[in-house]
């Protein structure tokens, strides 16, 4: 399976150099842009998942570790994640204002991680108190 993904990967690296020599500044000219850089992208990662997915750090014994006490919430958790959200509707804002609606729908996705992140630090912070 490794050598399946390095074998790949290296027929996807070589049809985005293939693509590149047709890239220009017409409309297929884009097309070969945009496959340049997802098959770079895409063969890259199977090139690495290739050489990378075997190796494992070796295991050592392991002392059972004594459970460190949990941290109350701090105002700095509530800061953080009030900052987070803050910047989350500035960033969608933005996005909603000057490319419209369906770019703001997209940046919601994208920027889901950092919204619930911020949130669970803020849900944190309230429910301690």
């Amino acid at each position: 399976m490794r050598r399946l993904s390095v074998a790949s990967g290296a027929a996807l690296i070589a049809a985005a150099f293939g693509a590149a020599t047709r890239v220009a500044n017409t409309r297929e000219g884009l097309i070969a842009e945009v496959i340049t850089l997802l098959a770079g992208l895409a063969g890259m990662t199977l090139v690495f998942f290739g050489l990378f997915s075997g190796a494992r750090p070796a295991t050592r014994p392991s002392a059972p570790r004594p459970q460190a006490p949990a941290r109350p919430p701090s105002t700095r958790d509530f800061a953080l994640g009030a900052a987070g959200l803050g910047l989350a509707v500035i960033l969608i804002g933005g996005w909603g204002i000057s490319a419209g609606w369906q770019w703001a729908a997209l940046s919601v996705v994208v920027l889901l991680p950092m919204i619930v992140g911020s949130a669970v630090l803020c849900i944190r912070f309230l429910r301690a108190r």
